[in-house]
């Protein structure tokens, strides 16, 4: 029998593929992108097998790449509609997107075939949950109805108990001596009160204002105890050492509660040299999902999610500095022509659309080849330099700098300089090995200076502690 040249290399890739997507000893992102890699050979080599779709479909889950990881699972279907677990990885990757009743309708799928397993039953029951979850919630909005949780709130007459310690507003002001407390609190896992937590909150909900120079970090995402060593390392905020922190402030990591509420305090304490730019995980869906609604009802109520929510909404979308350089936390835009007064009448009191400027601030990705295409993450597109010369040109700036995406050096500078990432949560959940960083922007030319720093312990609180049912099944 004649054996095909083909098939020890296609044999080697898919073992080494296998192998790197899901073996314990994955430490990085890079291990991920290495196993997409060799699938992606692999699938050259034998494109009409449906196991491959699907390992890189996982691949892709792993480095958050939803878009891509939907488009291979559903081409496994195709290869094979009898594949169950491409129903698996279609059903988790419409999850990530917040894309409930089409992974309901998968899980069903895997039921009907399966009616005995029971992690398939489970995730079936809770993606059912939140389906008919949302669907009452629909049922009872009105947006002429609806009330902020701010007029049911009498924080006035809330009592801070008197064996409560610790620290307390000063005659309802945040204070620089508050601000320590607090930090100093939280970093030995107490809770503030949750009166002093309305007001922090209450209060943030009102004020906002620019800046002109600054120092600005990317994601955080719950990490708190990397949030204080940006403080150590980088000095505490203030009138003279002003930060912007560019979106995605929760989710994921567990101690989100702790990094917004100092977030929203300094905010408060230095309202013109303090400032929080929303990201995609400053929305109802993803909070749902990864984490941050399951932290606030844990430690404090869902009435507090709810005034969370409500406050994340009024957050800017982009800031510019020195009319040069603008900030945002995704990206530029699906199409061109749009300005800096476009974003001005953004309606951002509400929860993203699917499509639009409003979404592509949020979602968007660069690209290194020119043009536009389909996001890896299934929201907004990917643009290329070509994109990011036109916008610059048009809007009369020097450079764009956005979060919104891990990387293994904690930023990344491409499209000839003038598109800028900055990523500030290390060893993003406690697996990924990549630095954190954050830019300093300093006088009037404005050129950006990379500061770098690594990961420190944390207590014994794994990521995702709180995250949606699913999650905590083994969804990803």
């Amino acid at each position: 029998m004649k054996v095909s040249v083909m098939q020890p290399a296609l044999g080697f890739l898919v073992n080494l593929g296998r192998f790197l997507s899901k073996s314990k000893h994955i430490k990085s992102k890079k291990d991920y992108e290495n196993a997409i890699k060799y699938y992606t050979e692999a699938l050259e080599l034998n494109p009409s097998n449906a196991i491959y779709y699907s390992n890189r479909s996982l691949a892709y889950l792993r480095t958050e790449c939803y878009g891509y990881a939907l488009a291979d699972a559903t081409k496994a279907l195709e290869v094979d509609k009898n594949y169950i677990k491409g129903y698996y990885r279609r059903a988790t990757s419409n999850m990530a997107l917040g894309k409930f009743k089409a992974a309901l309708k998968d899980y069903e799928t895997v039921v009907r075939v399966r009616p005995n397993d029971k992690d398939a039953r489970m995730k079936y029951q809770e993606c059912n949950k939140i389906v008919k979850q949302k669907a009452f919630e629909r049922a009872i909005a009105s947006d002429e109805t609806k009330k902020s949780v701010v007029d049911s709130l009498d924080i006035e007459n809330m009592t801070i108990e008197d064996d409560y310690t610790g620290p307390k507003l000063e005659d309802g002001k945040v204070t620089l001596k508050f601000m320590k407390e607090m930090m100093d609190w939280f970093k030995d896992q107490k809770k503030l009160h949750r009166k002093c937590a309305y007001q922090v909150t209450m209060v943030i909900y009102m004020t906002y204002s620019r800046t002109e120079k600054i120092t600005i970090c990317g994601d955080t995402h719950g990490q708190y105890y990397d949030l204080l060593n940006i403080f150590k390392l980088n000095g505490l905020p203030s009138d003279t050492n002003p930060y912007l922190f560019n979106g995605d402030f929760v989710d994921r990591g567990s101690f989100s509660v702790e990094v917004i509420l100092t977030l929203f305090g300094f905010k408060l304490l230095y309202p013109n040299n303090f400032h929080l730019l929303r990201g995609n995980h400053e929305t109802d869906n993803m909070n749902q999902m990864y984490g941050f609604e399951g932290e606030v009802k844990a430690k404090y109520t869902a009435q507090m999610f709810q005034l969370f929510s409500e406050v994340f909404q009024w957050l800017p979308l982009a800031q510019c500095i020195n009319n040069k350089v603008l900030v945002m936390h995704g990206g530029l835009f699906s199409e061109d022509g749009v300005t800096l007064e476009d974003l001005r009448k953004i309606d951002r009191n509400r929860q993203p659309p699917d499509s639009g400027p409003m979404c592509d601030l949020l979602w968007s990705d660069p690209q290194p080849q020119n043009g536009r295409s389909i996001s890896k993450r299934g929201v907004s597109c990917q643009f290329g330099p070509d994109v990011t010369e036109r916008f610059l040109e048009q809007n009369k700036l020097d450079f764009i700098v956005r979060s919104h995406e891990v990387k293994a050096e904690g930023y990344e500078v491409t499209h000839s300089g003038k598109c800028i990432t900055v990523f500030s949560a290390p060893n993003y959940c406690d697996q990924m090995g990549n630095k954190g960083a954050y830019i300093h922007l300093r006088g009037s030319d404005l050129k950006p200076e990379f500061h770098q720093f690594t990961a420190v312990p944390h207590p014994n609180v794994k990521p995702m502690a709180y995250a949606n049912t699913l999650m905590q099944l083994g969804m990803m």
